[in-house]
């Protein structure tokens, strides 16, 4: 065997090893009391959250129901063309479905995961509020917990069950194959000290 087909095995056979990684913690509730529950930003139109955007946040008001955490930290920036940020639109929603006001934290800086885990975090460690229940898609939660966990967080994951994305077996499997590409881009970046 040639050692260019033993190289193309190896990574076949350590591709194979992420993906089921990133499977089995997209399967995994971890909920448990922290200090708060940070809600990953999605698409917002016009001040009306998306369908992925509301599972999530349907989610996370289920969790601050259930008394977890006290404090309920939403993420996300303003695409091109917005006039208002996913985590204002987040803390709208939120109120407007019965978590008190005091409790949503607005976190408006990000346009991409990795910015947005890190803002919130430094805003959480700030006030030395380290553990997490990160909400999010479940094909998302292995590379969110990554990130916070490389800005001094400790973090567990509880996805939403009722994202449109999930109701997709393709789309799904689409998203958890290109996760398992973004996470050792994750752990070597952070590894190598770059932030």
């Amino acid at each position: 065997m040639s050692w260019l087909v033993r190289l193309m095995a190896a990574a076949v056979i350590v591709y194979g090893g992420l993906f089921v990684y990133v499977l089995a913690v997209s399967r995994q509730d971890g909920r448990e009391p922290c200090d708060a529950i940070v809600v990953l930003g999605a698409a917002q139109y016009n001040g009306r959250p998306s369908d992925v955007l509301r599972a999530r946040l349907d989610h996370a008001a289920e969790l601050y129901g259930e008394g977890l955490a006290p404090l309920i930290v939403v993420t996300g920036g303003m695409a091109e063309g917005d006039v208002v940020s996913e985590a204002t639109v987040s803390r709208q929603y939120l109120v407007a479905h019965g978590v008190q006001d005091t409790a949503v934290v607005v976190i408006p800086v990000g346009r991409n995961s990795r910015e947005s885990v890190a803002s919130a975090a430094e805003w959480l460690v700030d006030r030395s509020r380290t553990s997490v229940l990160l909400v999010s898609d479940p094909f998302h939660i292995a590379r969110l917990r990554a990130e916070a966990n490389a800005h001094g967080l400790e973090s567990h994951g509880s996805p939403t069950q009722t994202s449109p994305i999930s109701t997709s077996l393709g789309a799904e499997l689409r998203y958890l194959a290109a996760e398992a590409v973004k996470l050792p881009i994750v752990w070597g970046t952070h590894l190598l000290g770059h932030e």
